[in-house]
């Protein structure tokens, strides 16, 4: 299995976890989009990803998401996988986390404390937060308008029409691709695999149903 591989499938035991941006590049076999080529992120841009991605799985007990190279993760992502959409969303991102940092702290947000970065993301996270459950009533209300419009129509209208299929369109936000990828590089990567989680090089039989202690981690 090679990294790609790897990385899909622990995408995939992590379900609900993930956003619906991130969920769908995997579900659409993750291409690399048509920008791939180019550099997406500055020199700048690329250390702030690796202390984001820090700020988010800090060193604690085990490393942290800076030891276990997550920042060029990301970077790697982004640029071959996400579609170009996603990617202005994230680099938009990244220049508004920059701003913020400046205005608020009057500093860089590679310069800042960790506990002022802490503070950044949480407000990052809260308005990615209310914008989802935002979009999210506003896709109910429209399906609901729909629904109710197409049963004022003939049944023979009603059968077959488009309109009865139609799926909201998943918004890309910064905080929620910057926490998948960030979860998606550590538990993938050699530090996640062992030392975040209860690694066994060599398992022997499976079983799917094992008495955890308290306080053990899962397993690799």
């Amino acid at each position: 299995m090679n990294r790609r591989d790897a990385v899909k499938s622990v995408a995939f035991l992590m379900g609900g976890a993930l956003s619906a941006t991130t969920i769908g590049v995997f579900l659409e076999g993750c291409q690399p989009s048509k920008n791939s080529s180019e550099n997406l992120f500055s020199a700048d841009q690329e250390k702030m990803l690796a202390e984001l991605a820090d700020t988010i799985i800090p060193t604690t007990k085990t490393p942290g998401a800076k030891a276990a190279g997550v920042g060029p993760f990301i970077s790697l992502m982004m640029k071959d996988c996400y579609p170009e959409e996603a990617q202005k969303v994230f680099v938009k991102g990244l220049e508004d986390l920059e701003k913020n940092s400046k205005d608020k702290f009057k500093n860089s947000f590679v310069s800042l404390t960790p506990a002022q970065r802490t503070e950044l993301l949480g407000k990052f996270r809260e308005e990615t937060i209310a914008a989802q459950k935002n979009d999210k009533d506003e896709a109910a209300k429209l399906q609901e308008k729909e629904a109710a419009e197409l049963e004022k129509k003939p049944e023979k209208e009603r059968a077959g029409n488009p309109m009865a299929a139609k799926k909201p369109v998943a918004k890309h936000y910064f905080f929620a691709i910057a926490r998948d990828l960030t979860m998606l590089g550590y538990f993938t990567s050699e530090i996640g695999a062992t030392q975040a989680y209860e690694y066994i090089d060599i398992p022997g039989r499976y079983d799917g149903c094992v008495d955890m202690k308290p306080g053990q981690r899962v397993y690799a």
